[in-house]
């Protein structure tokens, strides 16, 4: 069974297709949902304000700006502005900032540059960014070192903790094959019977705790075939590249099986030198912020 729409209360009796809703006044569209009409409302004037606003701001921008994309180039646009020349003009505004303090890192009296507060603090920020650039991929965030690399953030050095020393290691590097590099490398000991490595690992092992016996048959051995580099009880390598091994600034391990591993194959690391990627007023900065590293972490040793 069908129903006349015409017989709907408020249908048109003229046109018979019409359905006026009586409280809003609004067509309806003829459906209904469970007793609820829907009402043919027309399209809300704020939108349609708001879509020729914005077509009109957006034809302004293609007008004034670089907006048009053709072939390799764009349209300029009235204004004529061009953003890679405004960054680039930015950059260069920046560098010739930076440069005006960095310039005076040019003279490595590192003495006097460290007692200009102001200096400092304007440029220790930039020397930590140039840090984690170039140094923390190996010694840490921090200079806090990984398994193979020093710990820069505390008081045991190889070479000296001065800035003059860590410039001098930053401009030749360690074993980095520049004329003028430092030099040092741990022999391999495998010619050396298994039960006299094992006993001298044993012995070096136990030398940062105290517990290592200076009367032993190991502690002669390691007096023989360690101490001329290590230093007398393994105290200290006197600056040529032998790390002390009575303290906990240990870089590969020095467990037993570290240790032994270190005495059957040798160790020879690899610092690069970066006199060729950074300028020496850079090197200059970098090293005065790495010598102050132990200072910040309260971890520099007397």
């Amino acid at each position: 069974m069908t129903t006349d729409p015409r017989a709907l209360p408020g249908a048109d009796p003229h046109t018979g297709n019409r359905e006026v809703d009586p409280v809003t006044g609004y067509d309806t569209t003829g459906h209904d949902w469970n007793g609820i009409k829907e009402l043919n409302t027309p399209f809300p004037r704020i939108a349609l304000v708001a879509l020729v606003l914005s077509f009109l701001i957006a034809l302004t921008g293609w007008i004034l700006l670089p907006a048009w994309p053709y072939g390799r180039d764009y349209t300029r646009g009235l204004l004529g502005l061009d953003q890679g020349e405004m960054a680039q003009e930015g950059a260069r505004a920046m560098a010739g900032i930076r440069q005006d303090w960095l310039g005076r890192f040019a003279d490595p009296d590192f003495a006097a540059l460290a007692a200009d507060t102001a200096l400092m603090g304007l440029s220790m920020p930039a020397a930590g960014r140039l840090f984690g650039d170039n140094c923390a991929v190996c010694h840490g965030r921090a200079g806090g070192g990984v398994p193979g690399f020093p710990v820069l953030n505390d008081g045991y050095w190889l070479w000296g903790g001065d800035p003059e020393t860590i410039a001098e290691t930053l401009h030749y590097g360690i074993n980095s094959g520049h004329p003028d590099a430092r030099f040092a490398q741990m022999p391999a000991f495998d010619w050396m019977d298994r039960a006299d490595r094992a006993a001298l690992a044993g012995y070096v092992a136990a030398l940062p705790s105290g517990r290592a016996d200076p009367a032993s048959a190991a502690a002669t051995l390691f007096q023989d075939n360690c101490a001329a580099c290590h230093g007398e009880g393994g105290t200290g390598g006197l600056l040529n590249g032998a790390p002390a091994l009575t303290d906990d600034a240990v870089i590969y391990g020095q467990d037993v099986g570290t240790v032994m591993k270190t005495l059957r194959g040798g160790r020879q690391g690899v610092m690069p030198f970066w006199s060729d990627r950074l300028s020496a007023a850079e090197i200059n900065l970098l090293a005065l912020y790495v010598s102050r590293l132990s200072v910040e972490t309260g971890r520099r040793t007397e």
